[in-house]
């Protein structure tokens, strides 16, 4: 398989600059691996395809409001700070990405607050966007973050030109996020509602949860045509001993079993054990899942309308089989779904 295998015309109106108004009222398309057939929905008619015991698997990151703007000491010029990870709590060094990057040297200062009270030292390069930063501020573990809160912005993808508005702070985090960590949303995960979890709970569906703090190389575009050579940004994740288990009684009983989301399926398939069982884990993973992949837990998944030849549409080609996915594709392009974190999704049954 080669990356080209998985271009497509996406014309640019249909990347979705908002939300749908309803999280549950964004539109569904219904895959049938078996059948090949394509069913056109509302997402709140995903009850609809489960049965009592059937299990929907979640990712509970919570998305920081990570891109933060500081002036450059001297010069005053504006610096955009996206936040990546934490390296160190004690000296509170995180790595980042900054921008414009060129400006950006080591020894350099970054101030937030025109009081002074939030200053960055750059300490390290690490890429040619990257920086290694230790903040200065004068207080507690717990306030310096109270303060990173505060200053900072919901971490948008850059595709949408248009400024943070107040409700992105609610509707690019899903409801049911826990665990704070991540710097992009979990999208799939956007769809549930209050109201639609609570039908599913009626229904008697099971529910589990994992961690993966999604990173920024969700984004990261493929630059070499040989799928084996692309190497994916490490990400965190966790599974407790108690939702393995849920996962292992729901696959054992032969229950469907719901990945919602590239990133809850990446979690699963980098945990599953040769004989399909799932351990409690904390590591990181790397995982880069393209066809022909055999998946190991999740036997239907959902998932958002992804661009064309990220490593995204590759895993969900892995699962629903290349040719019938990018078939699919010219049917949502044609019918006008929304792609990308704010747009439409897709059940692979």
């Amino acid at each position: 398989m080669k990356t080209s295998d998985f271009n497509f015309d996406l014309p640019a109106e249909l990347l979705a600059e908002h939300p749908s108004e309803h999280r549950d009222e964004a539109r569904l398309m219904v895959l049938d691996r078996k059948t090949e057939t394509i069913q056109h929905k509302l997402f709140k008619d995903v009850v609809d395809y489960f049965d009592e015991g059937d299990l929907f698997i979640f990712n509970n990151t919570k998305v920081f409001p990570a891109r933060l703007y500081g002036n450059k000491e001297k010069t005053g010029a504006k610096i955009e700070v996206f936040l990546l990870r934490e390296l160190d709590k004690e000296t509170r060094v995180w790595d980042v990405l900054v921008d414009p990057a060129r400006k950006i040297r080591i020894g350099n200062k970054l101030f937030f607050t025109e009081d002074e009270s939030l200053v960055a030292e750059v300490i390290d390069n690490t890429t040619s966007r990257g920086r290694t930063l230790r903040f200065l501020f004068d207080g507690s573990y717990e306030e310096f973050r109270t303060k990173l809160k505060e200053l900072g912005e919901t971490p948008l993808p850059k595709y949408i030109k248009r400024d943070v508005e107040p409700e992105d702070a609610e509707r690019y985090q899903t409801i049911y996020a826990k665990v704070e960590g991540a710097v992009a949303a979990p999208t799939a995960g956007l769809h549930f509602s209050k109201h639609l979890m609570k039908r599913l709970e009626i229904k008697g569906i099971d529910f589990a949860e994992v961690t993966l703090h999604v990173g920024l190389g969700t984004f990261n575009p493929i630059e070499v045509e040989d799928l084996s050579k692309h190497k994916m940004e490490s990400e965190e994740i966790f599974i407790d001993e108690k939702n393995a288990q849920i996962i292992n009684n729901a696959v054992e009983a032969n229950r469907r079993v719901c990945a919602v989301g590239t990133t809850t399926m990446r979690t699963l398939e980098t945990s599953v054990s040769s004989n399909k069982k799932i351990s409690a884990f904390h590591g990181w993973t790397n995982k880069f899942i393209y066809p022909p992949h055999d998946f190991g837990v999740a036997n239907c998944m959902i998932t958002n309308f992804h661009t064309p030849k990220s490593t995204l549409i590759m895993m969900i080609a892995a699962f629903a089989g290349r040719d019938f996915v990018m078939h699919a594709y010219e049917e949502a392009v044609k019918e006008k779904y929304k792609f990308y974190s704010y747009g439409d999704a897709m059940l692979i049954l």
